[in-house]
């Protein structure tokens, strides 16, 4: 770990806990700050907070009283999930008190490069398969942020012959001040989370913000078939690294007569790549183009693609029932990513889908639905999702509680042959904790009809 006195003698309000916010506040006690820690949740119920007050940390639990900003706070570290909507992030912006996220705070101490990860989809995906190649090529790779463990914890323990490689979601890039990635790549970008941005404009903006601080020896690897992305990329200061699965990139990764290539060498075939679907496709030449520049042999590569099948909760492989094969895609909390998911399979479908409803309809859906024989709903959205199944013609539409009832009930509708999917094109809040615990009940339901 670097060391440094930026944070000795200051005052810092640690906005929010979870584990982001759990490590930050301890790395900050040590580093000399004077932390207070601002939880929602009441201190009797949050052992969080306990373990923090044990450590001679000023804890605050139950509210976000607005009279913190009172007490000289010289900085925010803000949970990402806090919206800038809220009174104290807002007060504190007014009064010029910088607020940013647990991402940056692992920059500022890191003795090890990033290679940082961000897109509306397939960045998880994209993570772990250039932290798996890394590793097979002999890189010492470390895997934080979203996907892994929190990213100052990383950082702490990260050594500079290491690489610390970094799911980050616009949440965490909206409170970046000086973190640079060494190489920063955009998967693509699709309208998202727009009930936490304000427009879709500040939520590309966010996105962008990854490649801000990059300079002329950094590389920014990036989508070269969205226009939008595209754009991101003119604005980078970064050496230039395009994929894309439809045309050539001199200077990048593509697709040829079914070869992968990276600036004109051959990498390895298309069809000895094991995870399915042309999305995931995007999502090899994206990570293929990372390790290439980290000086990753093709051997390497290939000994990954030929044997990942994918992470859990995204497009994963659960079990083969009576010759129906299920699969558990709960990390598809939008449309576009259940739509990416269904274009995966050419078999008949059974789709089980809905959860928490942000107010849209899901009519842009349907362009992927040619597959689906019967929807199972649940959930806030489920009106929703089963009128645009009546819409196509779909006439074996169910209605259930969860995921859990979920299955039997899309077992029943199956036939041999047949691929039961789960993609809820839904966050989970409405009934869950989080999509994995979604994903854990669904893929435990399927194991109990065996």
């Amino acid at each position: 770990m670097k060391e440094t006195a930026k944070y000795s003698q200051k005052k810092v309000l640690v906005l929010g806990l979870a584990k982001s916010g759990v490590t930050a506040a301890s790395l900050l006690h040590k580093l000399g700050a004077f932390v207070t820690v601002n939880d929602m949740k009441p201190l009797s119920e949050n052992p969080e907070a306990q373990g923090l007050l044990e450590q001679g940390i000023k804890v605050i639990c139950g509210s976000h009283p607005i009279e913190l900003l009172d007490e000289g706070f010289e900085l925010i570290v803000k949970n990402p999930g806090i919206p800038y909507r809220n009174p104290l992030i807002k007060g504190a912006l007014e009064k010029g008190i910088p607020v940013i996220t647990e991402v940056e705070l692992a920059y500022q101490i890191s003795e090890a490069p990033f290679v940082g990860i961000t897109g509306t989809n397939g960045k998880t995906t994209t993570t772990t398969l250039i932290f798996e190649m890394l590793k097979a090529g002999d890189k010492s790779p470390l895997i934080a942020g979203n996907i892994g463990t929190v990213a100052s914890g990383v950082a702490k323990e990260a050594k500079a012959e290491d690489t610390i490689v970094i799911e980050l979601s616009s949440f965490q890039l909206m409170g970046i001040e000086e973190f640079r990635p060494e190489i920063a790549l955009v998967t693509n970008l699709y309208d998202a989370h727009l009930d936490y941005h304000s427009s879709k404009q500040e939520y590309a903006e966010a996105k962008a913000a990854i490649t801000k601080n990059q300079q002329k020896t950094d590389f920014f690897v990036y989508n070269a078939d969205q226009e939008e992305v595209r754009r991101m990329a003119a604005g980078s200061q970064a050496e230039l690294v395009p994929f894309s699965a439809t045309t050539k990139q001199e200077q990048g990764a593509y697709v040829e007569a079914g070869v992968v290539y990276f600036r004109g060498e051959k990498v390895m075939n298309t069809a000895d790549i094991a995870l399915p679907g042309k999305h995931n496709l995007e999502n090899v030449l994206a990570a293929i183009s990372a390790v290439k520049l980290k000086g990753v042999s093709n051997e390497a590569i290939q000994s990954v693609l030929s044997s990942f099948h994918g992470v859990e909760h995204r497009l994963q492989y659960v079990a083969t029932i009576e010759n129906r094969k299920f699969y558990n895609d709960s990390k598809a909390t939008n449309i576009l990513a259940a739509s990416k998911a269904l274009a995966s399979f050419s078999e008949p479908t059974i789709l089980l889908a809905g959860g928490l409803d942000r107010g849209n309809e899901f009519d842009e859906l349907k362009a992927s639905m040619k597959n689906v024989k019967a929807v199972v709903t649940f959930g806030q959205t489920a009106e929703k999702i089963e009128r645009v199944a009546k819409e196509i013609g779909i006439t074996n539409i169910k209605r259930v509680d969860n995921v859990v009832t979920a299955v039997p009930v899309a077992f029943e509708l199956s036939n041999e042959g047949d691929c039961i999917l789960l993609s809820p094109a839904c966050a989970s809040w409405d009934q869950y904790k989080t999509f994995e615990q979604r994903g854990d009940m669904f893929m435990e339901a399927v194991h109990k009809l065996k």
